[in-house]
């Protein structure tokens, strides 16, 4: 295989056998001593790759697609939640509102332990000598909460608010407060639950009831409704002047059963049921339930 060679003095292109390769002479062109280069097998030399052209964007794109799908799963992430978030709260509200109609349970279910032992439901209240109210109903059937200890501290020759009795009282009776209202957390002492009272109710001042005197039937008539936003303490011998309900129900605070759970309140009727009434209520039919003896026709279901 011939060799072919330029000279590096004068430029003459030459060839030559290859049995020449890697010996020196005389350029034929200029006479300069030249060296004929030698072979070079095609093995010998290693093949060079040029790395792939980076393109400029490619970082560019990946960090786009990867803030795609961070967005997207922050997107459908917000939209779960959204979509969670009113079943949650619903089913919170849904246990909230079963403890409270426990708490109604028990309270019934003490009117008729303290029924059974007395011959009478308790009065509204006790009165002081000036016949003021005194103390609370709702302190005459703590024994039937188990809560003796409580009762058997309190002093009843002493007004309910005396220093005395306030170190007694200020203690929290778990089913008198309803866990939906904004003071229902454990420790609160403000009541959720008053009776309503006056001459034609239950309920009349210091009167006591008798189931026998309830002519309407005690599934049709009230024995505690639920109230919120009063700051009533407990032990206060405060509830509802059926004289002065006002209506529609549900107003926070004022002189109208009320509460925190959506469209309506819980109530206990005199047969110890525990039932839900919506705030809508006719103010006719809420009347015939607060009376005990008025022969109104009440409709099923109200």
């Amino acid at each position: 295989m011939p060799i072919s060679f330029t000279c590096p003095h004068c430029g003459k292109q030459t060839s030559v056998a290859d049995q020449y390769a890697g010996q020196s002479g005389p350029c034929a062109g200029c006479g300069q001593k030249i060296t004929i280069p030698g072979l070079v097998s095609a093995e010998a030399v290693e093949p060079v790759y040029a790395p792939p052209a980076r393109s400029s964007g490619s970082g560019m794109i990946i960090a786009l697609v990867v803030g795609a799908c961070l967005f997207g799963v922050l997107v459908c992430g917000g939209v779960l939640v959204a979509l969670l978030l009113p079943a949650v709260q619903s089913a919170r509200e849904a246990a909230r509102r079963a403890q409270c109609s426990n708490h109604l349970k028990q309270i019934a279910l003490a009117f008729h332990n303290y029924h059974d032992v007395y011959g009478t439901f308790p009065p509204a209240y006790i009165p002081d000598e000036d016949g003021q109210p005194k103390h609370s109903w709702r302190i005459l059937i703590l024994p039937f909460l188990e809560q003796s200890h409580i009762y058997d501290e309190y002093d009843f020759d002493e007004p309910w608010n005396s220093p005395h009795n306030l170190a007694v009282t200020n203690q929290a009776i778990p089913a008198y407060t309803c866990p939906s209202t904004p003071g229902g957390m454990p420790g609160s002492t403000e009541t959720s639950y008053m009776v309503i009272t006056g001459p034609s109710t239950v309920f009349d001042g210091d009167k006591a009831c008798k189931l026998s005197e309830i002519l309407d039937g005690t599934s049709n008539t009230l024995m505690v409704v639920e109230v919120f936003g009063t700051q009533v303490n407990w032990a206060e011998p405060q509830d509802l002047d059926a004289s002065t309900i006002t209506y529609p129900l549900g107003s926070p605070g004022g002189n109208s059963p009320a509460s925190r759970h959506p469209g309506g309140l819980m109530v206990a009727l005199c047969d110890g049921a525990v039932r839900f009434i919506s705030n809508d209520t006719a103010p006719q039919t809420f009347h015939a339930l607060m009376t005990k003896a008025g022969q109104e026709r009440i409709r099923p279901g109200f």
